[in-house]
């Protein structure tokens, strides 16, 4: 151990624990950034650099009646004050105050550029100019100079700056605020002046009014954008626990636009408002970006009509296309529907907490209580004091006589102020007071405007008495505050809430109109599902099935699987990365002759799924009984796993993954089983391996488990097949150059699992690899699928019962280049 330098004198030095210290040290971190930067305080709803802008500008007299000034005037003098950081944090904070599309109620004015909902930055803060809006100077500085708050030491003790600002709304809900700190996070939306208001004078009138009644004076949130909250759900669970996830709509509507001249009319979707933060030129990208996939359909034009005026965005529809499911996919695909996570937490007392609605409005109640009581008191002390003084003077002047005589015998000031007091019962303040009064002071008006000032004085201080002693007349105050408040600033509610009966209404007009309803609406009825290769899902009717033939497809896809169900049941799509994402029956649009292909499976999934370009591998519905069956799960790299299907139970849309992946491995194999049944996994190399899927063999894992070795795989070689059967039945082989034999599992040896498994075809040549195995029904059919893209329907029974050391035979003549990638049975 290397010798510790003797850098402090002997018997200074204090031994302290590594981890003790880096705990200490990351916790006085972590409480830093909460207090200092990231968490707003609950009185005044600002964070400190938001505080410091505003005390700073207050400072400068930049109030809504004066010019504008230079922004970076204002960051030099917050810099230099009061908040030593960097000059680009504060100017961006600066920014979001002004902006209109980021606070309900801006606290600042700016004039110049300051950004746009296309994410265009502001202009640099020398070309930006700024001042106080009335509802900030009014509404929060106005009262900042009565002793309301207290003032602490900036940085360097070279001026004084206030903990906190005296508040006359509750702004941290007026404006809401969002802020990352250390281990915790707040985003509290926005909400509407008038609306906080009567529910503040409400729980003054009645401190123990219910929820349900407070909810009717605050329905919900009030975005500055505008938008629509569906359901009520997540704001009641965001008011009632202090966190919850609140659904925003863009608004949209169906118009028929008139084209050029010769054209036919067109179908479009004009958006005019799109949820709260959504990046419009950045959403416009994306849904351009979903249409050149292939995974929107539909749109045939986009552009945007935007202006001075407001937000247009004009979606031309093609002739064929259904507007209310376009629409429908623009929500389920795209931000134009998005989920505002709400946590409402602030500083109560210096210290972060997890606050409900009521607990946010009584904390503002408590602090403006205080506030006014501050007030108050100061404005007493300071009449008071002013009474004091003027009846001393109102008392000199009705002895003027006397006064005059001991000033003239007074040999100077202090003998003259000693003889007043002594002689006219003065304090010394009055004493100095008629000392310092100019002889004007001594005419009749002036002594008639004395005592008018006394009188008011009197009255003033009777007032202010009454309102300090009588907490029911200071409440009445500020009642009347709050009034006076609403009545100068409010304005209407931009964001519409639709309630469950908003939707009813929707769906009757939808219906009246000959348009489909939305899918949450419909009633619970027997559907088929029928999936596709290239993984399209059709809904029909069991009884319109056969109006819908397969040849409705392209050329290159067909139908492998169907399913009869409800629209109240899940289905569950697994995919390539392991995870498993729920997807409502009823939500999948009903497949008319205008689309017969259906819908793509993959738009069906969340936006990040959908971003992380993720693929469909199995489609299940769970069986009414979990417990019958179990899941098992074979990857590329020859790694499996069983699970229970319990695990598949109460999804929500972000998926769950049920299978940990390593790098350059992937899922691409389900399997229904049970303990009695036999699993055979194909390799590519024409391996075969049957063991039972039992407790012994394969243990049932849980979600987050990687699974286990199923196969001992070769050099360059993967799995290519994964069945399970019961009893005697036949496998169908198909290798890439276009070979192909039957194989009785009863030749298959009974193994353990992880063994290389049995060599069970040969190849006709050195570079041909097994592409497939399936299990071979009796007058099933299988489709090959080839690297070209090429399509070939093969009955099995034409395929021949050979045994394991055959090579099989010859089923297709392949092109040059040409290979079988795929075998699927269609069901």
């Amino acid at each position: 151990m290397a010798k510790q330098l003797n850098l402090i004198p002997t018997g200074q030095v204090i031994t302290t624990a590594l981890h003790t210290e880096m705990q200490q040290s990351y916790l006085e971190y972590a409480m830093s950034v909460i207090v200092g930067r990231a968490l707003p305080d609950v009185r005044d709803g600002l964070k400190p650099v938001h505080r410091r802008i505003l005390y700073a500008m207050h400072e400068l007299g930049l109030t809504p009646d004066r010019p504008y000034r230079k922004c970076a005037r204002v960051v030099g003098d917050v810099l230099g004050k009061y908040h030593p950081h960097g000059d680009q944090a504060v100017y961006d904070a600066l920014v979001r105050l002004v902006q209109e599309f980021s606070s309900r109620y801006p606290l600042l004015a700016g004039h110049g550029n300051f950004g746009s909902v296309d994410n265009d930055p502001p202009a640099a803060m020398r070309y930006t100019e700024t001042r106080l809006a009335p509802i900030s100077h009014e509404g929060m500085l106005a009262e900042i100079g009565d002793e309301t708050v207290d003032f602490i030491g900036n940085f360097d003790n070279s001026q004084q700056e206030p903990t906190v600002l005296p508040a006359q709304l509750p702004f941290l809900l007026l404006n809401g605020c969002s802020g990352i700190a250390v281990g915790m996070a707040t985003n509290i939306p926005p909400h509407n002046l008038g609306e906080l208001v009567d529910g503040l004078i409400a729980l003054i009138d009645q401190p123990e009014l219910s929820d349900e009644k407070l909810w009717e004076f605050i329905p919900g949130p009030d975005f500055p954008t505008g938008g629509e909250i569906v359901g009520n759900s997540g704001i009641r669970e965001a008011y009632t626990s202090g966190k919850g996830g609140i659904v925003l709509r863009g608004v949209a509507k169906i118009e028929e636009i008139i084209p050029a001249k010769g054209s036919k009319r067109r179908t479009a979707i004009i958006i005019t408002e799109l949820p709260y933060q959504v990046n419009k030129s950045g959403w416009i990208e994306k849904v351009a970006d979903l249409v050149n996939q292939g995974r929107l359909q539909g749109i045939s034009d986009l552009r945007d009509e935007s202006d001075r005026e407001g937000m247009r965005v004009v979606i031309e529809l093609k002739r064929d296309a259904n507007p209310q499911e376009v629409l429908h996919n623009l929500y389920h695909q795209t931000a134009l529907q998005t989920t505002f996570g709400a946590i409402l937490l602030a500083l109560v007392n210096g210290q972060p907490r997890q606050l409900n609605l009521r607990q946010m409005l009584q904390e503002f109640l408590t602090f403006r209580e205080q506030t006014l009581n501050r007030r108050y008191s100061y404005e007493l002390n300071k009449a008071e004091s002013r009474l004091h003084i003027v009846s001393g003077l109102l008392k000199a002047l009705s002895q003027l006589d006397q006064v005059i005589e001991i000033l003239r015998q007074a040999a100077d000031g202090s003998t003259a102020k000693i003889n007043l007091c002594s002689r006219l019962d003065l304090t010394e303040e009055q004493g100095d007071a008629i000392l310092s009064m100019p002889l004007r002071r001594l005419t009749s008006l002036e002594q008639h405007n004395l005592q008018q000032e006394f009188d008011q004085l009197s009255a003033q201080i009777s007032l202010l008495q009454r309102l300090l002693s009588d907490r029911r007349e200071l409440l009445k105050t500020l009642k009347k505050d709050l009034r006076s408040l609403k009545r100068k600033y409010n304005n209407p509610r931009r964001t519409k809430l639709l309630t469950l009966s908003s939707q009813k209404l929707a769906d009757n007009k939808a219906a009246e109109t000959g348009q489909q309803k939305s899918p949450s609406a419909e009633l619970v009825e027997e559907v088929v599902l029928e999936f596709s290769h290239r993984g399209y899902v059709r809904r029909l009717q069991p009884s319109g099935k056969k109006s819908q033939p397969e040849n409705n497809l392209s050329d290159h896809d067909f139908m492998i699987q169907s399913h009869l169900t409800t629209t109240d049941k899940e289905l569950l799509l697994i995919t390539n990365s392991g995870k498993v994402y729920p997807v409502n029956v009823g939500d999948i649009p009903p497949t008319s002759g205008r689309s017969p292909r259906g819908k793509p499976l993959i738009t069906m999934l969340s936006s990040t799924a959908q971003g992380a370009q993720e693929s469909v591998v199995s489609r299940l519905i769970l069986p009414e009984n979990l417990s019958i069956k179990q899941m098992v799960l074979l990857t590329k790299q020859g790694r499996i796993k069983r699970l229970s299907l319990g695990e598949l139970t109460n999804l929500t849309r972000r998926g769950i993954t049920i299978l940990k992946l390593k790098e350059d491995d992937e899922l691409l194999f389900t399997q229904l089983t049970t303990p009695q049944d036999h699993l055979i996994l194909a390799s590519s190399g024409g391996r075969l391996l049957k063991f039972a899927p039992d407790d012994q063999q394969l243990p049932i894992m849980g979600r987050t488990a990687m699974g286990l070795q199923a196969f001992r795989l070769l050099k360059h070689q993967q799995m290519v097949g994964c069945v399970s059967v019961t009893g005697d039945n036949n496998l169908l082989l198909v290798t890439e150059e276009g070979y192909a034999k039957r194989l009785s599992v009863s030749d298959l040896k009974q193994a353990d699992r992880g063994n290389l498994g049995t060599q069970s075809l040969k190849f006709a040549s050195k570079t041909d690899n097994l592409a497939g195995m399936v299990q071979a029904m009796a007058s099933a059919e299988v489709v090959l699928v080839t690297n070209k893209e090429r399509v070939v329907r093969l009955p099995v029974d034409t395929v021949p019962i050979l045994g394991r050391d055959s090579q099989g035979k010859s089923i297709l003549h392949l092109n040059r280049d040409e290979r079988i990638m795929a075998i699927v049975v269609s069901h």
